[in-house]
């Protein structure tokens, strides 16, 4: 099973990298925490990997951090959800936030990516609760709130409608929230401040 992987990257994209070990190509699917967290092609890079394998392939997906690939592990033990949705939570909400929006019941959190309808998030804060259980409660997370999840949902659509694509419009848009003093963006002000960033 292999468990790292430490080479040059030859290409990269928000959801996978091809990283170059020793004359062998590997293709990893990436979350886009994970994509926004390494360098460009040419740098070297070392990540830490899950091998999914079904009848008819084998995947690996590639993590920045211990705390993603944990999460990840956890994600696809609960059944139903499958390396795509694991990843596309992991894409949309920290380890951190995560952890959080698990301890205080917070549905929103998982309804608000895409695949994640409201009784996934339910079973998802079900089954993980237990294992988070030693949670530092005296730790602060900025948990976003429903509107702000709203609000962050509308934006994406928005994008989509102005002919990104979902990878980058959610990526822009968590760059612009990140970037940002305030945490209570309006749409408008979210909209404006992706096609600002699109363009530097």
């Amino acid at each position: 099973m292999i468990s790292q992987l430490k080479g040059t990257i030859l290409q990269k994209s928000p959801t996978e990298v091809v990283i170059d070990v020793h004359g062998v190509g590997y293709l990893l699917s990436i979350p886009l925490s994970t994509s926004e967290a390494i360098s460009g092609i040419g740098s070297e890079i070392t990540l830490l990997t899950h091998m999914h394998v079904r009848e008819d392939a084998m995947i690996l997906f590639g993590f920045a951090t211990e705390a993603e690939r944990e999460i990840f592990d956890l994600l696809i033990s609960i059944s139903g959800i499958g390396p795509k949705i694991a990843l596309a939570i992991l894409s949309g909400i920290s380890p951190e936030n995560l952890r959080e929006a698990i301890r205080i019941g917070n549905v929103e959190a998982f309804t608000s990516i895409s695949g994640v309808g409201r009784k996934t998030g339910e079973r998802i804060i079900l089954e993980l609760k237990n294992k988070f259980g030693k949670i530092d409660t005296a730790r602060t997370v900025d948990t976003p709130t429903s509107q702000q999840l709203k609000n962050r949902s509308e934006a994406i659509i928005a994008l989509l409608s102005l002919g990104y694509n979902r990878t980058t419009a959610e990526s822009v848009i968590r760059a612009v929230i990140s970037e940002s003093q305030s945490k209570n963006l309006s749409v408008e002000e979210m909209i404006k401040k992706a096609l600002h960033h699109s363009s530097k």
